[in-house]
């Protein structure tokens, strides 16, 4: 390792440390070394010569090992499953297009395939995997054989069906720390979406695989398909189309999270003005495309970033004000467990313990098996000694 990358490494340590709202001393505990150890390190002074001591420590920052140590031939350590996921893999690992070309079957009625459509993203919303994934084992089969077997004038509605299907594949796979599976299922949903000659559907493909790079921390990625795509929709955004209005909005919410990931205020503020000032132009929250855009929304992603960027005091304010009855199950959930990070970088650990709670009574299967709240809760257990019934019994649920 040179001296160089030495203190690179250092330095990166620091500022996650940092984002996370850990001191030196909560860091060392958990990473089971000394207070002076991780001076050291940071400052570049110390070499990290053992794998699994740069494991431990990207666990600890909730960072993948890869991004830590960018410049080491380093291959991160594979996170535990969560439940759902395997199901959802193999629903995108069969060839159901060749089955319909080869065995083509009368297409049930639309209504009915609709109904499970929209099914489907109630689940995910509601963060239910397991029972979204058995719907989807049956459901994407019969969509592609539908959509290839039926007449000419009702192939397009059948391939929106599909599009929209795969967009709640790859919606819930990238929550579930899936991005490889995910981008699939977004790829497939846009290219459903091109046969149905909708450009507004491809339009919400691409926000699904904006998803997709957010939550793989491809961050330049994200920006790249979000820019992108709003680009393409500004003429039809500009024109007062509500629902190029609603994806246009919701791209540059995307927009405004990868900068903030980047660490960059300006544009990640700038983004959020821009999506509020188009939520107001709407009037009103929307569900185009299954996107929640509106006021209330992008007030939530304002959280988010401000969360990202160590600014709690501004997330903390503005997300116990903020109205989310018209959002779903899984958005609201997840502004408490954004709340709780803000409480917890400003080490209120009831504060973020009772965030948290709230949010598992929205959607406890979402919060039993989410990343982020595991590491947090950790990460609030090295913060309260000894720490309270509430949280000994919250750390019990998640697995921390």
């Amino acid at each position: 390792m040179s001296t160089e990358y030495q203190r690179a490494l250092g330095r990166r340590i620091a500022q996650e440390r940092r984002r996370r709202g850990l001191s030196q001393t909560e860091l060392a505990r958990l990473v089971d070394r000394s207070v002076a150890w991780i001076s050291q390190v940071e400052r570049g002074v110390r070499r990290i010569d053992r794998m699994s001591v740069l494991e431990r420590l990207a666990e600890a920052l909730d960072v993948p090992l890869a991004e830590l140590a960018a410049e080491a031939p380093l291959i991160a350590a594979a996170d535990e499953e969560m439940p759902g996921t395997a199901k959802l893999r193999l629903v995108l690992s069969g060839v159901h297009a060749l089955h319909a070309m080869l065995h083509p079957a009368p297409a049930p009625p639309v209504s009915e395939l609709r109904s499970q459509v929209e099914r489907a993203w109630e689940l995910t919303h509601e963060s239910r995997y397991t029972e979204l994934a058995d719907l989807l084992r049956g459901l994407i089969p019969e969509l592609e054989g539908a959509a290839r077997s039926a007449e000419a004038d009702r192939r397009p509605e059948l391939f929106e069906l599909l599009a929209t299907t795969y967009q709640t594949c790859s919606a819930s796979l990238a929550k579930l720390g899936e991005p490889e599976a995910a981008w699939i299922a977004a790829d497939r949903a846009i290219a459903a979406a091109e046969r149905t000659g909708n450009p507004l559907l491809m339009a919400a493909g691409a926000y699904r695989l904006g998803f997709v790079f957010l939550g793989a921390r491809h961050f330049d990625q994200a920006e790249e398909v979000a820019r992108t795509a709003a680009d393409a929709l500004s003429n039809l955004a500009d024109e007062g189309n509500p629902e190029a209005m609603s994806l246009w909005g919701a791209l540059t919410l995307q927009r405004a999270m990868a900068a903030a990931h980047l660490n960059q205020a300006d544009p990640a503020y700038h983004h959020l003005a821009r999506a509020r000032e188009m939520a107001e132009r709407l009037g009103e929250g929307r569900n185009d495309f299954n996107t929640e855009f509106g006021p209330a929304n992008v007030a939530l992603y304002e959280v988010a970033v401000a969360v990202e960027l160590g600014d709690a005091g501004r997330a903390i304010r503005i997300g116990t004000t903020v109205d989310t009855s018209v959002l779903s199950s899984e958005r609201r959930a997840r502004l408490h467990i954004d709340l709780a990070r803000a409480h917890a970088q400003r080490r209120q650990v009831d504060d973020a313990v009772a965030a948290l709670r709230t949010a598992e009574s929205i959607t406890p299967e979402q919060v039993h098996n989410h990343r982020v709240v595991r590491r947090l809760v950790a990460d609030l257990l090295t913060m309260q000694s000894p720490p309270s019934a509430e949280l000994r019994e919250l750390a019990e649920r998640v697995g921390a």
